[in-house]
């Protein structure tokens, strides 16, 4: 079955480090909290904030090895007043986890997004 996993994290500046950095943190934690491997990701779609251009997150997903997923960056909606230097992920994967058994994952300045869901980490 396919499902889809919903991730979030914030930088607090535009360097390619801090895009790497919490890239990479974010991506480790959705995969350990839903026990996954690289293979059973069909596709991540990425998304940042206008505010941030220094890096590609597809760059950080190739790092840890991704090599073979198809990644793609695109960016945010620029809404006023939400959310600045967000990092969002929406990831494709095949699992046998039903519905509410998928953990979605919101870190750092992003449990504001979805605190309802990042309470319950």
């Amino acid at each position: 079955m396919m499902r889809g996993i919903r991730g979030a994290t914030t930088v607090t500046e535009n360097t390619a480090e801090a895009i790497n950095e919490a890239t990479q943190e974010l991506l480790e934690k959705m995969l350990l909290d839903n026990a996954l491997e690289f293979e059973q990701i069909c596709s991540i779609i990425f998304t940042v904030t206008p505010d941030l251009n220094a890096a590609f997150p597809a760059e950080a997903a190739r790092a840890m090895g991704m090599t073979l997923v198809p990644l793609l960056n695109a960016l945010e909606i620029p809404v006023p007043g939400r959310l600045e230097r967000a990092i969002r992920v929406m990831m494709h994967v095949e699992t046998e986890r039903k519905q509410d058994q998928i953990k979605h994952i919101y870190l750092r300045g992003a449990v504001v997004l979805r605190p309802d869901i990042a309470s319950a980490q």
